[in-house]
């Protein structure tokens, strides 16, 4: 903090900045004046919190700058120090903001008391101050995003029609004459890759840029916002007569490749009521978007519903998952490869190509590597929305046109199959080191009770998923492979003749004597008393 001392007499002021106890207060600069002018230029300079003044000095007196600090300066905390106990000068100084009236000569404590009200007081308003530019600050971010989130329950319908209209006229951002408007959608997914790596992790800075873009070109006859529930997309409500949406929409491109070197791909609806059918008008301005072919286009603006690939279905259950899996499973990169290419060669015979085809491939992709991983888990068998585009795990496989970059897509296939090799290869490694972890503890504990509940707990897996893995791995069963532990060492102990059958038989964990002779006579060929017989006797 700083103080200013304002006095005409030197001798008064060097004796207050030595009488006073600056560093107590937390104040850190004491600064000097001679008279009122003086002082008006150091605050002008510096901006003290605290100001002591004398009130007879020559120029600009007490009075004035006091009346001068309570109209430019409010929050600046005054003391005044006074030769002179004059009612006049103390009224004036009470009426202009003044917080004490010390009188010369001054006494230490008195200077100390009012120097703590002072500093108290004017932190304490500085908090409040501070407080408020933080509400101000966090109510001007929080405007846009409000904005944003009313628009987009326009458009969506996630809100009354016309108690929504109202907010939104009432905020000025849908005049109150307006009541029909064109929808239209971007999404900055439909850029290509080499764009979205300019912005990587910042792709708010991206969507600021395009909407500033559509707004300078709209002005007062549309207005664009964010779509809250779908990041990326941008969505613009175009009410204006004079033009059509898609001549505004050729001169907004024509922004953007001045900016970002970059045109827009947009799906635009046809005119509707703004109060009954926006949310219509959006979801056929988004369908017409997503569904674009992605093999040729001649437009930048996209209207109608094309129509999906009718010769494309679904990868899950179907001889293309298989082959994929079985490129993944080898680990070899031309098998990936060849697998990949022959799904696109597919496809381009097909002759078209949607951006939503893509997505659902892309999560039927997260589903089959899912499945591929762990057959059993019930999470792979879960449907697959495909009715509302989502953003991809992965970039769209666009190049700068916003059209199908056909080597880029190839690489994410061969991409994805190596990484699920990768996995599967692991997987496949972590299984045979459980599955031997569990044929070693079958071999340490031969001797107690154990079922297969009890090592799916102890290993915390399936017993479907045991015993399909052992098999696998041992060509036997679990308990077969148990049992065979135990006659093997029940042969041993049988070669001693002072051990009975039935301790032999506890002694390799069974606890049924007949039982055991059952099973000793399956997997030997003879009872354990013939077996004793033949080899001990």
């Amino acid at each position: 903090m700083k103080a200013l001392i304002v006095d005409d007499e030197l001798h008064v002021r060097d004796a207050i900045n030595l009488l006073a106890d600056w560093p107590k207060h937390g104040i850190t600069e004491v600064l000097q004046a001679s008279n009122g002018e003086e002082a008006m230029d150091i605050i002008e300079r510096y901006s003290p919190q605290i100001v002591m003044t004398d009130m007879r000095m020559p120029r600009k007196d007490g009075c004035e700058l006091l009346s001068w600090l309570q109209a430019h300066r409010p929050d600046i905390k005054a003391l005044v120090i006074s030769g002179y106990d004059d009612f006049q000068l103390v009224r004036h100084a009470i009426r202009h903001g003044g917080m004490d009236y010390i009188l010369k000569p001054v006494e230490p404590g008195a200077l100390d008391e009012a120097l703590n009200k002072a500093v108290s007081a004017w932190r304490s308003e500085e908090q409040s101050r501070q407080q408020v530019t933080r509400l101000n600050i966090e109510m001007n971010q929080m405007k846009p995003l409000y904005d944003d989130q009313l628009l987009t329950d326009l458009v969506t319908g996630h809100s009354s029609g016309k108690h929504l209209l109202v907010q939104l006229q009432e905020r000025s951002l849908i005049p109150a004459s307006v009541t029909y408007c064109t929808a239209a959608v971007l999404s900055n997914t439909h850029f290509d890759e080499k764009l979205l790596q300019k912005f990587r992790n910042r792709r708010h800075l991206l969507d600021f840029a395009l909407i500033n873009i559509c707004s300078e070109l709209l002005k007062n006859t549309g207005i664009a916002f964010r779509n809250l529930d779908q990041p990326g997309e941008i969505v613009i409500l175009y009410w204006g007569e004079s033009r059509p949406l898609n001549a505004v929409l050729e001169d907004i491109n024509s922004g953007m490749n001045n900016t970002l070197h970059r045109r827009a791909h947009f799906g635009i609806s046809k005119r509707e009521a703004i109060i009954t059918e926006i949310p219509r008008a959006y979801a056929e301005a988004t369908d017409a978007l997503w569904r674009r072919d992605l093999l040729s286009s001649q437009s930048y603006i996209h209207e109608g519903t094309p129509r999906d690939h009718a010769g494309i279905h679904s990868l899950r259950n179907t001889p293309q998952e298989e082959k994929f899996r079985l490129a993944a499973f080898s680990g070899v990169s031309e098998q990936m490869e060849s697998a990949a290419q022959q799904w696109m060669d597919q496809i381009f015979t097909s002759g078209s190509l949607s951006p939503k085809q893509l997505l659902e491939w892309t999560k039927e992709w997260d589903s089959m590597q899912r499945h591929w991983s762990d057959p059993d888990s019930t999470s792979n068998h879960k449907a697959i929305d495909n009715n509302e585009p989502e953003l991809p795990s992965i970039s769209l496989p666009l190049d700068e046109y916003g059209l199908l970059d056909r080597e880029h897509w190839r690489r994410q296939i061969v991409s994805r199959l190596s990484a699920a090799s990768k996995t599967l290869i692991h997987a496949h490694s972590k299984d045979i080191h459980i599955i031997h972890d569990i044929a070693k503890y079958l071999e340490q504990h031969y001797s107690e009770d154990i079922s297969l509940q009890d090592i799916s707990s102890r290993f915390f897996l399936s017993r479907e998923y045991i015993s399909r893995k052992f098999k696998q791995e041992f060509g036997v069963t679990v308990l077969d492979y148990l049992s065979s532990i135990r006659i093997e060492k029940a042969r041993l102990l049988l070669m001693n003749p002072h051990l009975r059958i039935i301790q032999v038989a506890e002694m390799v964990g069974y606890h049924d004597e007949k039982y055991f002779s059952k099973v000793f006579k399956k997997l030997e060929g003879r009872t354990p008393n013939d077996y004793r017989k033949e080899f001990v006797l």
